[in-house]
């Protein structure tokens, strides 16, 4: 089965959360299936300075107006096209914000464009190379399967929602800038609240929908977690359902990751100490101080809770703990946390921004990760978290609430609490997670065992893998569709 995935990010080239994350690993996962994935992305400038090389397959004299090739090229395991559209993708900032964290403001024509590219692809622009099945990622391609039904390819499009807070919703009079009909304006098309939504769009024209848990499914049904588009999700109930992420087990492994200056397992779990002391120098905290480290590597936004962390961080310090938090979002949640570590000088430290060797060295010197979402689709943080042997403090919400088992007294009798969760989601309910966390820190072997129950936790992507290959696999079959033969050499190409 051959497969299109049309992302907006992608992990190694590009990443700025847990899409990235799931678009680079799941092509992996689905291989020894027999699925072979190509991911289209933009050609971002992270995305040009990486390629070592790559082939020119067509040129589009007006994409949306503007000039672009597509390439193809291979990237650690990832066969990958690249839109490569200068007047689109090469600026200064990062795949939606600027230099100044301020949206773009052409988004709507950048993924306007990678969708409408995507759609060509599956229409048949590369005779060589036609996809069984579409698979496309958020708001970001969700145009993708608008674009193939309004020129009357049936190809089956599987969408999933990783987070539908983000929507793609702009003005109703970019419908004619991006190549689409004044009748896509409808409330069974792409009419939103006055505006047009990108996301809607996909919704109502693909042949299935996943989210990355099946309790976030339940959740977006719901005017709480719906976020408007709870009335299109429940007329289209029928083919909505929720497979968990997993994570790439080869990437985050603390027994063999390149990121920690001293590798263990479940059996050597002493030797994290080391760890505990490169982490806590780099962030100039005291490696002499003993007592729990608490941190946070996450975006720093309303949704991810962190507003309440930055009331709630004190009482870590007073119980003898270090806080760090690493990771970039809302400049006033941003400050508050900043005014907080300046009131623990020593104790806690804050570092705005984000690369991947540091996110591995704080999962690896960490005594626990705080995760207090308000609302969490699925969440990776937390499963790198027990990978690596830190103790889980998170929301009883979306994945975590499916990820993480409360060490209530059933489930530490039962040998099977990996973390603490806390509801309701409030700065209360979390003060209370934190009391609860140091009270287990301060036994040793209460503390080691919902270690090593956490890192012996199974989240790997082979059953998400089996789940998502059964979908594709009815898709294909209920549409009869079978992609176009393809020369030995194409074949060989891509």
């Amino acid at each position: 089965m051959r497969i299109l995935s049309v992302t907006s990010e992608i992990f190694p080239l590009v990443k700025t959360g847990g899409l990235a994350d799931v678009t680079g690993s799941l092509p992996k996962a689905l291989a020894p299936l027999g699925i072979e994935t190509t991911s289209l992305i933009p050609g971002y400038p992270q995305v040009m300075q990486q390629l070592k090389s790559a082939m020119p397959l067509v040129t589009f004299d007006n994409l949306l107006g503007e000039k672009a090739a597509l390439l193809h090229t291979r990237v650690e395991g990832l066969s990958l096209f690249i839109l490569d559209a200068p007047a689109l993708y090469d600026r200064p900032g990062g795949p939606y914000v600027d230099e100044e964290g301020i949206d773009h403001p052409d988004n709507w024509k950048r993924f306007a464009a990678l969708s409408l590219a995507a759609a060509e692809i599956a229409d048949g622009l590369l005779p060589g190379w036609i996809p069984d099945l579409v698979h496309t990622h958020d708001w970001q391609s969700a145009l993708t399967s608008v674009y193939m039904r309004e020129r009357g390819c049936m190809t089956p499009v599987v969408l999933t929602i990783h987070n539908l807070a983000f929507q793609g919703q702009y003005p109703a009079g970019v419908l004619m800038s991006i190549g689409l009909p004044p009748e896509a304006y409808s409330m069974n098309r792409m009419e939103y609240f006055g505006d047009i939504s990108f996301l809607k769009g996909g919704l109502l024209t693909v042949d299935a929908i996943t989210t990355v848990s099946p309790t976030y499914a339940r959740e977006i049904l719901t005017p709480r977690f719906g976020m408007g588009m709870d009335g299109v999700l429940n007329a289209r109930v029928s083919v909505l359902r929720g497979i968990v992420n997993g994570i790439d087990l080869d990437i985050w492994d603390p027994s063999t990751d390149p990121h920690l200056p001293r590798n263990y397992d479940v059996g050597t779990l002493r030797r994290k100490r080391e760890n505990r002391a490169a982490l806590l120098q780099k962030f100039g905290l005291n490696p002499a101080q003993e007592g729990p480290v608490f941190s946070a590597v996450s975006r720093l936004t309303w949704q991810k809770g962190f507003d309440m962390f930055a009331d709630t961080a004190d009482e870590i310090i007073r119980n003898g703990g270090q806080v760090i938090v690493f990771g970039q979002g809302d400049r006033e949640i941003e400050r508050a946390l900043a005014d907080t570590a300046a009131r623990f000088p020593g104790r806690m430290a804050v570092h705005f921004g984000y690369d991947e060797p540091t996110a591995h060295l704080v999962h690896g010197g960490s005594d626990a990760i705080v995760q207090p979402s308000r609302f969490e689709p699925c969440g990776l943080t937390q499963l790198y978290a027990l990978r690596y042997g830190c103790v889980p403090v998170v929301s009883r919400t979306g994945g975590l609430s499916e990820t993480i088992i409360d060490a209530n007294d059933a489930a530490m009798s039962a040998r099977v609490a990996t973390g603490f969760q806390f509801h309701p989601v409030t700065t209360d309910g979390l003060r209370l997670a934190l009391r609860r966390a140091l009270h287990a820190y301060a036994d040793p072997k209460m503390w080691a065992r919902l270690q090593n129950q956490g890192m012996k936790a199974k989240f790997s992507w082979e059953r998400s893998a089996q789940q998502y290959a059964a979908v594709y696999a009815n898709l294909v079959l209920k549409s009869g569709h079978v992609a176009s033969t393809t020369s030995d050499i194409r074949r060989a190409t891509l």
